[in-house]
């Protein structure tokens, strides 16, 4: 059979607390979701059928382990709040076991998404390219990053 390109997509669920600082809604204060994250992979079908991933575009175990190792062992069960703002300061008054974790940046869907992306593209095997990205923060509301926009990371 000749080889395709072929889309690959796995999904994650994840517990995060976050704030948005400044914002002038109920999300300014310390809240938590169920993340639904979606990270679909593009890549040629393996036709060598003497290797062992003969067939598959990227085992779905391995991108389970890079996914699991740069982003859901970072973010999961952790509150995520921006280094800048007013409760970043909770991190020094709680014990040290406790899992905050400060980022540059506003914890905003959009913004994880965008860190999610230069974490998981910098650990793509050079064979696969990282095509879109879903972060489902409630039932109805999420962010979607996709290669072919070309946006600014």
């Amino acid at each position: 059979m000749k080889s395709a390109t072929i889309r690959v997509t796995k999904k994650f669920i994840f517990d995060m607390a976050h704030a948005l600082s400044g914002y002038d809604g109920p999300c300014k204060n310390i809240h938590g979701h169920t993340y639904i994250f979606s990270v679909t992979v593009k890549g040629r079908v393996e036709n060598d059928s003497t290797n062992p991933k003969y067939g598959l575009v990227i085992d779905f175990t391995d991108l389970k382990r890079m996914v699991q190792e740069h982003i859901i062992q970072v973010f999961d069960h952790s509150l995520v709040l921006a280094a800048d703002s007013h409760h970043a300061q909770l991190k020094n008054s709680l014990p040290e076991h406790e899992r905050i974790h400060l980022v540059d940046y506003q914890p905003s869907a959009e913004n994880l998404l965008l860190d999610f992306c230069r974490r998981l593209k910098a650990a793509m095997p050079e064979n696969i390219r990282l095509h879109a990205l879903k972060l489902e923060e409630t039932p109805t509301s999420y962010a979607e990053w996709f290669a072919d926009d070309r946006s600014e990371e």
